[in-house]
């Protein structure tokens, strides 16, 4: 029988169990994972995979932009990291955690952590309508199709 609230309440329960499937973090990245849980998953869904024809998967992907030329600034510079409501430093944060989290076995030996400005210095250039086309000439020079 349908009783009023109810549907909200499974909502409710849904988020829930969904928020589950990235359990929270302690320690020093709990703050980050805080952020992006407000900011990020939303579109990227907990477990990073992304959703279709929107936010694309970060799992076992995300850190291969580190590889190439050009890989690094985009990730600053891509819509839902450049307009986001966070601050510079808080949003390195939350771009270090996340490829820490979802993609931390294929980091560079060499990976220096984001800083607030490099954040900076891409806001100031976001990929509003293209990038889609900067994402796949970066997936072609990963791949070595592409110079």
């Amino acid at each position: 029988m349908f009783q009023p609230g109810s549907i909200g309440l499974s909502l409710a329960a849904l988020a829930f169990a969904g928020a589950a499937a990235a359990a929270p973090v302690a320690g020093p990245d709990q703050g980050a994972w805080t952020r992006w849980a407000l900011n990020c998953q939303g579109c990227h869904r907990p477990d990073g995979a992304g959703t279709p024809g929107g936010a694309p998967p970060l799992p076992g992907v995300v850190a291969a932009f580190l590889t190439v030329e050009g890989g690094r600034g985009y990730l600053t510079r891509v819509p839902g990291v450049a307009s986001a409501p966070l601050g510079d430093q808080d949003l390195a944060d939350v771009l270090n955690f996340m490829l820490r989290r979802y993609d931390g076995a294929r980091l560079p030996d060499d990976f220096k952590p984001y800083t607030a400005a490099e954040i900076a210095a891409g806001r100031k250039a976001p990929l509003r309508t293209d990038a889609a086309r900067a994402r796949q000439q970066l997936i072609a020079r990963i791949a070595g199709d592409h110079p």
